[in-house]
């Protein structure tokens, strides 16, 4: 996301010194594939990586490192033509029962029909906070970037620079927020047909198979959790690292209300049958 499009706001003086994971993404490095049985596969000399989907399985990998605040990017190339009943699952999240979890999932379509971008973020083991979007463009045309920024403020979830969707950080309403527990990234592709597609009506049609996304140019601006200890130093300010404070300033607030107005198909926060009880309290500032 480009720097000009944010406020950076310093608001605090002992901010982080040196970061990193990394710039030049090679995915041997940077991530294992955890299972599949050879259907994901990282090629190009550790330039891009693919998942694919049969019948049989699908496939997922996840970072070596874990994170605990930070700027995380990658592109992504979605299965194209008839991916109904598929989901391409991208998050980041933390172990056990009480985890922390920041999803993009998209969720495929007849072909010609758009896919749906799910989006959800999970504290202290709960979740419900779904907000999904059509995309401005065809996912499966060509690569691109699909961003995290976390720090410990919000949540920014963008497109290709746009924002489209800001969790802020609502601890003095009683809301938890994911602050103390490292995550590594994920992703998956997997037969979702009971519920990815119309609900479950539409099913996979095998006769496509197998299905394959693509995934390049990973990048984390990021403090990698490492025995206990964080990358990033509270003694040496640093310019590297003014995601750590970022905000979004009015051009991309307007770009936010933009995607919100005109893609948005589904929002937790005005879905009053669905909490008879009453709207969470984040919804409040959301």
């Amino acid at each position: 996301m480009s720097s000009s499009g944010f406020k950076f706001t310093l608001l605090m003086p002992l901010i982080l010194g040196s970061l990193m994971a990394a710039c030049a993404s090679n995915f041997h490095n940077d991530f294992d594939i955890t299972w599949g049985d050879g259907r994901g596969k990282i090629i190009n000399n550790g330039e891009v990586l693919t998942l694919s989907l049969d019948k049989a399985s699908g496939s997922g990998f996840q970072s070596r490192n874990e994170y605990l605040f930070g700027k995380i990017d990658m592109q992504l190339k979605l299965v194209p033509g008839n991916s109904a009943g598929t989901v391409t699952a991208y998050y980041l999240s933390s172990k056990g029962s009480t985890w922390d979890e920041i999803d993009f999932e998209f969720l495929g379509n007849l072909s010609g029909d758009p896919y749906i971008l799910h989006t959800n973020v999970f504290s202290q083991g709960k979740g419900n906070r779904e907000q999904q979007f059509y995309l401005w463009f065809d996912p499966t045309a060509d690569f691109h970037t699909y961003s995290i920024l976390w720090n410990p403020q919000r949540i920014i979830f963008s497109v290709d620079g746009t924002p489209i969707r800001e969790f802020k950080n609502m601890e003095s309403l009683g809301v938890p927020f994911p602050k103390n527990q490292p995550m590594r990234i994920y992703s998956s592709l997997w037969n979702a047909d009971d519920w990815a597609t119309r609900g479950g009506l539409v099913k996979t049609d095998w006769t496509h198979a197998p299905f394959t996304a693509s995934y390049r140019n990973f990048n984390a601006n990021a403090c990698v959790w490492s025995n206990g200890a964080s990358s990033c130093k509270s003694n040496s300010p640093s310019t590297n690292n003014a995601w750590f404070s970022q905000e979004m300033d009015l051009t991309n607030q307007q770009r936010l209300q933009w995607v919100q107005k005109n893609y948005m198909i589904y929002n937790y926060c005005t879905d009053a049958k669905r909490f008879p009880q009453g709207l969470p309290p984040d919804c409040k500032m959301s």
